[in-house]
């Protein structure tokens, strides 16, 4: 294999269970390649991270990582948990420059910006869930 730059706002890279590392599409739901993405974002708005959508991962941890910016990054109550009021129960994380968070696998989370940032999101998106927050349009 001849070692080739890759430009990770344009791709991700896709690593393999047989040990393949491939720059490929970035899939923001689910992939059945059981591949795990690095992907790297640059985001101006909450539009960009889909803010008005939960996220959820069912197969594996996932590891939010801000480069430079700042994110705020809410995760949803366990189901089970006394929520009536659910937006007033989201746990929050902020995340500045240099700073990461690992969503447990399984928990639906999303985020907000603080202002223009750069991401990056490492986890297996096989089964990926995105479901459209409760008041959004």
């Amino acid at each position: 294999m001849t070692p080739t730059q890759v430009d990770l706002f344009a791709s991700a890279l896709h690593f393999h269970q047989d040990g393949e590392v491939r720059a490929d599409e970035r899939q923001m739901t689910g992939s059945a390649s059981g591949a795990w993405q690095i992907g790297v974002f640059h985001v101006e708005t909450d539009a960009d991270v889909h803010a008005d959508h939960w996220e959820m991962h069912p197969h594996a941890e996932e590891a939010v990582c801000c480069l430079t910016g700042g994110v705020r990054l809410y995760l949803r109550p366990v189901e089970g948990e006394d929520a009536e009021n659910a937006e007033a129960a989201d746990e929050l994380v902020r995340l500045t420059a240099g700073t990461a968070v690992i969503v447990p696998r399984g928990r639906w989370h999303r985020l907000e910006l603080e202002g223009p940032s750069d991401l990056m999101s490492v986890t297996l998106r096989q089964g990926t869930r995105l479901e459209k927050r409760a008041g959004t349009t």
